[in-house]
């Protein structure tokens, strides 16, 4: 299994970005997959996740301003960050994550998100 992060860069205050997370060697339609970020200096924290079932949930601090989606013939998921803030500067990661949210794996190695004031 295999899942790799593309789309991140550098964005000003209020701009938008779509993130992409490419799978291989699994379908998506029977995982449940998570959009993670490290901010620098901080632990990785859960962004959004989107399950086998389409359900999806959001962190607070991006409710309202983020859109997780996925395209089965792709089998890739997406992540819509619109309004983007400095402090959702980060590394973006995606995995899979158990029923609970809880990440089980593999890491890629991220996608930077820079936004700039």
């Amino acid at each position: 299994v295999q899942l790799v992060e593309s789309g991140g860069g550098l964005v000003q205050a209020g701009g938008s970005l779509r993130l992409s997370c490419a799978a291989s060697g699994t379908s998506i339609m029977i995982n449940n997959i998570g959009w993670y970020r490290q901010p620098p200096g901080k632990q990785r924290e859960l962004v959004a996740r989107i399950t086998s079932g389409g359900r999806t949930n959001y962190r607070d601090s991006v409710q309202g301003r983020c859109i997780i989606s996925r395209d089965n013939a792709k089998n890739t998921v997406y992540l819509q960050m619109n309004s983007l803030k400095p402090e959702d500067t980060a590394v973006y990661y995606c995995t899979l994550t158990s029923a609970f949210g809880i990440p089980q794996g593999p890491w890629g190695q991220g996608t930077q998100v820079t936004v700039s004031s």
